[in-house]
């Protein structure tokens, strides 16, 4: 007879400070609260995001394992322990929902090598609640994580993600760390064409929450930045070559 198996699954968290029953459906914080195996991003931030669900568990009877981008391949099957003896275990990222974007793709990928059951659980994710406000292309985009940080090699991935988003008519997506988001706008008006559109989103979710799409000329004129120290996203969609020619 086959051991019963966990099931593997996929939390999202809050993209901040705001209340999770505003950006989590009850099914989710209710399967989140009787869990008491995670694999986590950061151990700290996960306990945390649990207390202020009110787990059923005092936070300190509750196993926390970590997946980081330090991980090594060898240290996955360990993870996957809990699941093999028959308990659930849940995924939680710093990103909001995991696997996207987020390390976590590695042990997901492990557990449906291993037949087990993984279950994402529905909650926001910045990128695509970003595509939906951004008003571009939603039928054809990609999401590139970080540019470049030195300018000639950021200044050839933005051209390179103009072209490639006028031959595809495919949204361009990427990031920046906060404190940086000033200079990656100020790249990408100084190298993108006047008509190519830019969308900044920042602050997704929370009561601060800013998202405008305007095309370069439009974002020049208006003289505004990003903040700095704001999580941000940054989409960009050119116009088509026919539509050029």
């Amino acid at each position: 007879m086959k051991p019963t198996l966990g099931t593997l699954y996929l939390i999202p968290c809050t993209l901040g400070d705001s209340p999770a029953d505003n950006v989590l459906p009850n099914h989710v914080i209710n399967i989140a609260r009787r869990i008491s195996h995670f694999v986590v991003e950061h151990p700290k931030s996960a306990r945390q995001f649990l207390s202020l669900l009110k787990h059923e568990q005092p936070i300190q009877n509750l196993a926390f394992e970590t997946l980081n981008e330090h991980t090594v391949a060898s240290e996955l099957d360990a993870l996957l322990s809990p699941l093999l003896a028959g308990h659930d275990v849940g995924i939680i990222s710093e990103a909001g929902c995991p696997g996207v974007a987020d390390p976590g793709a590695t042990l997901v990928d492990l557990a449906h090598r291993r037949g087990i059951r993984v279950t994402p659980l529905v909650g926001p994710s910045s990128i695509l609640l970003a595509l939906m406000a951004s008003g571009l292309n939603g039928q054809c985009f990609a999401f590139h994580g970080y540019l470049p940080i030195a300018d000639d090699a950021r200044k050839q991935a933005i051209q390179l993600l103009e072209k490639d988003s006028a031959r595809l008519n495919q949204t361009q997506m990427f990031i920046e760390t906060p404190y940086r988001n000033s200079k990656l706008f100020s790249a990408l008006l100084t190298h993108c064409r006047p008509d190519t559109r830019i969308c900044v989103a920042t602050d997704i979710s929370l009561a601060e929450e800013s998202i405008h799409t305007r095309s370069v000329s439009e974002w020049k004129k208006a003289a505004k930045t990003p903040p700095d120290k704001h999580p941000a996203l940054f989409l960009l969609l050119a116009p088509s070559v026919k539509k050029r020619n």
